[in-house]
C-alpha cells in the first residue's frame, strides 16, 4: 500500500474498452470490482486520459494517494509511446506518462500491455515457479509479448511483429485473424505452430505462456502444437494487465515491497 492509504490502481487501455481496478498486491487480486468504460473514438491521448481520469475518480476511496499503472498496446520507453500498431497514431512520440501525471496529479507508470500481463503472470500466475527464460504471448487483436528472465522483465520485445514467411506474424496468427478468416482450431493451430517454432528457434525459452482472450480455449489448440518448449495457458487471463500495471507502479514509486516472492 501507499504511505498514506489505498491500493495501487491498474488501468488497461484496450481497443474496445478501458478497464481499471485497485489491486491487492499481496494477493495478486482485484481489491474492488473492475470498472470498464468504452474506449473513445478516436482514441487520442487526450480522450483516453479523460476516461482514465473518470476511472481514477470512481476508485478514489479505495486508491487514496497510491500510484497508478497504465498499460497501452504499444512500445513505451521512459514514459513515451513509440509505436501505434493497434492504437491511434497520435500516440507516437507522445510523453504519455508525464501527461497523465500532470492531468491526474499523482505518480503514473506507463507500460506496454503485454509486459504488464507478463509481469503479473511472473509473480502471481503461470510463470511464478519458473526460472530461466519465459516468453508470454497475448493472442488477441494482435500478438503481444513479454520476455521474463530470472524474475526480471525485459520490456518491449514486440515478437508479434517478427517477419515470418513474408508476413508480419500477427497478421497470420493473432486470434482476430482466426475469427476474420473463420479458421477452425486445428487450422489455427497450424498458424500457431509456425509462429511458436520460429520464436523457439530464436530464443530457446524454458516456457511459453499463452494469454489473451483465446487462452480460455487453450485445450482446443495447445495440445496440437509440437514444440520442445512446454507451452501453457495464462492463469490470470484478462486480469493480468491490470494487476501487472499496478505492481509495476507501486514498485516504481517505492510504496510497496513484497513480503515474500
Amino acid at each position: 500500500m501507499s504511505k498514506k492509504h489505498g491500493h495501487p490502481l491498474g488501468i488497461d487501455v484496450g481497443g474496445s474498452g478501458i478497464k481499471g481496478a485497485p489491486v491487492d498486491l499481496d494477493q495478486g487480486a482485484f481489491a474492488a470490482k473492475r470498472l470498464k468504460i468504452l474506449t473513445p473514438k478516436p482514441a487520442t491521448p487526450e480522450a483516453v486520459i479523460e476516461v482514465i481520469g473518470q476511472i481514477v475518480e470512481h476508485f478514489a476511496d479505495e486508491v487514496g494517494d497510491a500510484p497508478i499503472g497504465v498499460t497501452v498496446p504499444a512500445v513505451v520507453t521512459h514514459g513515451t509511446v513509440r509505436s501505434a500498431a493497434n492504437i491511434d497514431r497520435t500516440w507516437i512520440d507522445f510523453d504519455g506518462e508525464r501527461a497523465m501525471e500532470k492531468a491526474l496529479g499523482r505518480d503514473v507508470t506507463l507500460v506496454n500491455d503485454a509486459d504488464a500481463a507478463g509481469y503479473a503472470e511472473l509473480h502471481y500466475g503461470a510463470a511464478s515457479k519458473e526460472d530461466g527464460l519465459v516468453i508470454l504471448t497475448t493472442l488477441g487483436t494482435g500478438i503481444g509479448s513479454a520476455l521474463l528472465y530470472d524474475n526480471m522483465l525485459v520490456p518491449n520485445s514486440e515478437l508479434g511483429h517478427l517477419e515470418i514467411d513474408g508476413y508480419d506474424a500477427e497478421k497470420r496468427a493473432a486470434s482476430s485473424i482466426k475469427d476474420i478468416e473463420g479458421l477452425t482450431y486445428p487450422q489455427y493451430a497450424e498458424r500457431l505452430q509456425r509462429y511458436y517454432e520460429v520464436v523457439e528457434a530464436l530464443f530457446s525459452p524454458d516456457l511459453f505462456v499463452v494469454g489473451g482472450g483465446v487462452s480460455k480455449d487453450a485445450a482446443e489448440f495447445l495440445p496440437l502444437l509440437k514444440l520442445r518448449t512446454p507451452i501453457i495457458p495464462a492463469v490470470l487471463q484478462n486480469k493480468a494487465g491490470i494487476i501487472g500495471a499496478a505492481r509495476l507502479a507501486a514498485e516504481a514509486a517505492g510504496t510497496w515491497l513484497p513480503a515474500k516472492d
